[in-house]
């Protein structure tokens, strides 16, 4: 008996070693590996290359994409992710107050100008009374469309029409223009049945849409560039990190911004 329990004593300490072992290593990797959540173009696009910046410094990033704009959000909350990158800073503010989240930007990567594409009308200045424009329908886009639309001379908005303008706040429209409201991944789609489009960058750069094609555009030296730049987000008290800290270096190296301007050709611009 006095040998078995010898025995039973020499295994568990083993095992116990080996367990110690086990989340020792466990926990290497975790520090180690970086999970991120973006959207496919052209977030998890750059991500590769930050992979590869992030790969010369031991770090493993994990790049999972989504198609929306909440579950990035929420799976950083919960800590599922350790960050994602598919937001620009006035839909993060706005996520936050609505949802009683504690999510914050670590580091302001790029901006991409939205624009106004042809669909059945290839000019503003032809566009007819009454056309139909398709334009974001969620809130921070919407208004930013809007302003877009009325620094073209097409739309007055009201003197107190802030960053949550609706089509409500329009003050004066002259040429009758029907605002269609439609999910902003959805707006390439919807050109074949609108004389033009509002749309963000990200999706027209999905669509196969070039800036450079675009009728109007947003300068990159605005407001508006400063107001809706791209960040990476984290939650609130995970700033300091180191994996964070090396992700933070690697989304704003030098690799990054020739990808960003060699590809991109002004539809995404770097902001570091």
């Amino acid at each position: 008996m006095k040998k078995f329990f010898s025995l039973f004593a020499a295994l568990s300490l083993v095992i116990v070693s080996i367990a110690g072992f086990a989340a020792c290593g466990q926990s290497e990797k975790d520090n180690k590996t970086i999970t991120i959540g973006a959207s496919p173009t052209p977030h998890a696009e750059i991500l590769q290359v930050v992979k590869e910046v992030l790969d010369k410094e031991g770090y493993t990033l994990e790049i999972r994409e989504f198609n929306d704009y909440v579950l990035p959000n929420t799976a950083v909350e919960s800590g599922e992710l350790d960050a994602n990158y598919f937001q620009h800073l006035k839909y993060l503010d706005d996520f936050n107050t609505e949802n009683q989240t504690h999510l914050v930007s670590v580091a302001n990567v790029h901006y991409e100008p939205l624009g106004i594409y042809a669909g059945k009308c290839d000019s503003l200045d032809a566009l007819p009374d009454g056309a139909v424009v398709s334009v974001p329908n969620d809130t921070t886009n919407e208004a930013r469309a809007l302003f877009l639309l009325e620094v073209q001379g097409l739309i007055k908005l009201r003197e107190d029409a802030g960053l949550d303008a609706t089509v409500l706040d329009i003050a004066e429209n002259k040429k009758g223009l029907k605002i269609r409201e439609i999910e902003a991944a959805q707006l390439v789609r919807s050109l074949e049945d609108v004389d033009i489009a509002v749309i963000n960058g990200n999706y027209a750069i999905g669509g196969g849409l070039k800036i450079t094609d675009a009728l109007a555009a947003e300068t990159a030296d605005s407001d508006m560039a400063k107001t809706y730049t791209n960040a990476v987000v984290v939650k609130e008290g995970r700033e300091d990190e180191e994996k964070i800290q090396a992700l933070v270096k690697a989304a704003c190296s030098e690799e990054v911004r020739t990808f960003i301007e060699e590809n991109y050709v002004g539809a995404v611009v770097p902001q570091f």
